[in-house]
């Protein structure tokens, strides 16, 4: 089983490079990207495989510049995918804001027991887990990644997340827990600029799955009238778009 999902992931990632390539001006240029992706993995822990944050990369470079707004990213680790974006904000010229406790997951008692692919994520997401303190973070993203285009906002999603106004092109959750979410779509979604969308890395936990298909909470406290466009539900990288 761990042979296929490695063959899967590799065939994946091929898929997504090759879209890439379009992007750049010549295979040394190319050569040169795939390079620091690799160093970043190489060095930095990373809470993703290549094939997700490569997802959330390649919508980066799609994005038209028509679509106006910055990145924002929820949940930051260690800062592995936060070097990795800040490199593909500074290409396209946007900024980047990170948002994360940098002090680990929030306590909670969600019953988290098996992703729907039925791999166990159970005691995965106990309080203080997947912590990356701020200067961490900001080392990481200075040796790999362009400091100049970040902005760091620690603290607790719903305690920061409120006051927060950018207009959003893109958005990238990594926050595991079911109620992070919610908190997460409740602030960031409103600011998502039309053509834009939020990618969220924990679209397998049925925790999870459960607010994205709650009609209610998107009603009262979204404030939209019907679920939004959900691509992939179900699936490791769910996309909610904003048309």
């Amino acid at each position: 089983m761990k042979l296929l999902q490695t063959l899967a992931e590799y065939v994946e990632v091929a898929g997504l490079q090759k879209e890439m390539a379009v992007y750049f001006k010549s295979f040394r240029e190319q050569k040169e990207w795939l390079t620091k992706l690799k160093q970043i993995d190489k060095n930095v822990a990373c809470a993703h495989n290549a094939s997700h944050i490569l997802k959330f990369l390649l919508a980066i470079l799609k994005l038209p510049a028509s679509v106006n707004g910055c990145l924002v990213e929820a949940g930051a680790y260690k800062g592995g995918g936060t070097a990795k974006i800040s490199l593909f904000a500074k290409h396209t010229n946007r900024k980047l804001f990170v948002f994360d406790s940098f002090c680990g997951l929030p306590g909670n008692d969600e019953p988290h027991q098996k992703s729907i692919t039925g791999y166990s994520i159970k005691d995965w997401f106990g309080e203080g887990k997947f912590a990356g303190s701020l200067e961490e973070v900001k080392s990481n993203v200075a040796q790999f990644g362009e400091p100049a285009v970040c902005s760091f906002i620690p603290g607790w999603f719903n305690e920061t997340m409120p006051s927060f106004k950018e207009p959003i092109a893109l958005a990238y959750l990594d926050v595991d827990l079911a109620a992070s979410t919610r908190t997460c779509l409740q602030y960031l979604y409103p600011l998502i600029a039309p053509g834009g969308a939020i990618y969220s890395q924990d679209g397998d936990f049925p925790l999870v799955i459960d607010v994205f298909k709650d009609e209610r909470f998107w009603k009262e406290e979204v404030g939209l009238d019907r679920l939004p466009e959900i691509e992939g539900l179900g699936k490791k990288i769910t996309i909610i778009h904003k048309r």
